[in-house]
Order: C-alpha cells, then structure tokens, then sequence
C-alpha cells in the first residue's frame, strides 16, 4: 500500500478527505493494530508519512516503555 491507496482508504472509512499527515498516521496505527495491515506496510507507510512530516505526539513519546527500559540501562 502505499499513501495514495492510503488517503483512499481514510476517505473510504471516515466520509472525508485529509492532507493531515498526522491523521493519516493515525489511522495506519489504528489500521496495524486491528491487522488491517501487516507490519512491512505498516513500517514503509510510517516511514513515508514520517518523510512528508508526521510526528507522533509527544505524550505517546514520554509514556513509552521503549524510552523508559533504554534511559534505566
């Protein structure tokens, strides 16, 4: 999949079109977690949005668990 079948999609599911990068990794996050899509999509349309701007939010950043265990060792 890649950002055009992506916004189709986002279209499709919310009756509405967006430029919003951050709303587009929203919903791929959604979509991953419900195995909508697999992880090689999910990563190379992360990776994309990412290029085009996207940043997850910040509070996502403090609660992680991957931040946390890397700061403790």
């Amino acid at each position: 999949m890649d950002l055009r079948e992506l916004k189709k999609r986002f279209i499709q599911s919310r009756d509405y079109m967006t430029e919003d990068v951050n709303a587009l990794l929203d919903f791929v996050r959604k979509a991953y977690i419900h195995n909508e899509i697999c992880i090689k999509e999910y990563r190379l349309l992360i990776r994309e949005l990412e290029q085009h701007g996207a940043v997850f939010p910040e509070i996502l950043q403090e609660n992680s668990l991957i931040e946390q265990q890397c700061k403790s060792i």
